[in-house]
């Protein structure tokens, strides 16, 4: 009697109804230890004896501690060799207690750093973590598993402007505490719930090199360089919309200053886009759906300083349309990556392609901050048009043969 392969069990396997709900919500709960603490910076910066510009050093650190982690669990091909959803809960648990442990007393500028820095390592088992589980379930519709997951992280990276709003007159500390209780609630339930995939290939032994065969491939390369396109606007975006805000509101004074609010809604407009993107690509493909979105976000860049030249209603109309597809591509090209990627090497292309990713970003927020004395402020936007051009450039030829979804 002829023994069932892997594949073909796996291609009838039916996933639990709970499992992409669990993975999102595990997402989103683990990531506020990276975007949520933001809200809290300022007093516990005051608190530390930390003034001036070390706020903008912590939130650096944390960036630093992720692109660290993710290198090193790249290298080390954790997220191909140990259990994806053990990973992701030791990293929760860990990520948990560096964020709590910044209610310690005596805590000096020093240790906020390294606490933060620890963080952001922590998050490295996370976020990519959580898209590689994803990829073990969802080998086919990964596209739209991933704008779910894309979409839980926009909602996290919007949630300080919120925050800064509903928590006031409550302690800071709460807000620490709750977003440590947050984390270890949405480990706990990926861990306990989601076990490892039926499209998981357990990877071999480490080799340093084997690490970056993963870019050997052309078409592999090609949805690289797409999504480092991507990435060099998005968070440069994301940093300065209160910028884009107050340039509107000084150009058109009589409009009156704008409410922190539109921030919050300009980021979190993406999280529904990155759904929506999620049901386009099983018409478009992955790959088309990341194309049409990194075109719209690159032509609103190329506009921005008409964009602020619009009265108050046309402009957020506009920037809201900039809002959406801004991060709208990002779980799509995650997805063209995770299914170009050699099969027992899924774990290891999506984190260092997440790092590499990541450490653009540092270049083009720095740049940006760089050239803020330089350029007029209705002109700073046009400096992330190279991106969107680039990444369309990159994916032209492989736009023709899309992936399936």
């Amino acid at each position: 009697m002829a023994i069932p392969s892997a594949f073909s069990l796996a291609s009838t396997y039916q996933r639990p109804r709970w499992v992409l709900p669990i993975i999102v919500f595990a997402q989103f709960a683990c990531t506020s230890l990276w975007f949520a603490g933001n809200a809290v910076l300022p007093d516990l910066l005051r608190e530390s004896g930390l003034t001036g510009t070390s706020l903008g050093a912590v939130v650096s650190a944390v960036q630093l501690g992720f692109i660290v982690g993710t290198l090193a669990f790249g290298l080390l091909r954790l997220a191909d060799r140990v259990p994806p959803a053990r990973l992701f809960m030791g990293c929760a648990v860990l990520g948990s207690l560096t964020n709590a442990a910044l209610l310690l007393p005596g805590t000096t500028a020093a240790t906020v750093l390294g606490l933060r820095f620890a963080t952001g390592l922590c998050l490295a088992g996370i976020y990519p973590v959580g898209m590689k589980i994803a990829a073990d379930y969802y080998e086919n519709g990964l596209g739209r598993a991933l704008g779910y997951l894309v979409g839980a992280l926009v909602l996290g990276t919007a949630l300080p402007h919120l925050l800064r709003w509903l928590a006031a007159g409550f302690a800071w500390q709460a807000v620490v505490l709750a977003t440590s209780g947050l984390a270890l609630l949405g480990g706990g339930l990926l861990w306990g719930l989601v076990p490892s995939g039926p499209f998981r290939r357990p990877g071999v032994r480490v080799r340093l090199s084997a690490a970056w065969n993963v870019f050997r491939e052309r078409a592999f390369r090609q949805a690289v360089l797409g999504y480092f396109g991507h990435m060099w606007e998005l968070y440069t975006f994301w940093a300065f919309v209160p910028l884009l805000l107050a340039t509107h509101a000084q150009l058109h004074p009589e409009a009156g200053p704008v409410s922190p609010a539109w921030a919050f809604g300009l980021i979190a407009a993406g999280a529904p886009a990155c759904v929506a993107g999620g049901y386009l690509a099983r018409r478009w493909g992955s790959l088309g759906t990341a194309r049409v979105a990194l075109a719209v976000s690159g032509v609103c860049c190329l506009l921005s300083p008409l964009l602020l030249a619009l009265p108050r209603p046309a402009f957020g109309a506009g920037v809201l349309v900039w809002g959406m597809a801004v991060v709208a591509d990002s779980p799509q090209f995650s997805a063209v990556v995770a299914q170009r990627a050699p099969k027992f090497a899924t774990g290891t292309a999506l984190t260092l392609v997440t790092c590499l990713g990541f450490a653009l970003t540092i270049v083009s927020l720095q740049l940006f901050a760089a050239l803020q004395s330089v350029l007029e402020a209705r002109y700073l936007f046009l400096l992330l048009v190279p991106g969107p051009v680039l990444g369309l450039l990159a994916t032209r030829g492989s736009a023709k043969k899309p992936v399936a979804e």
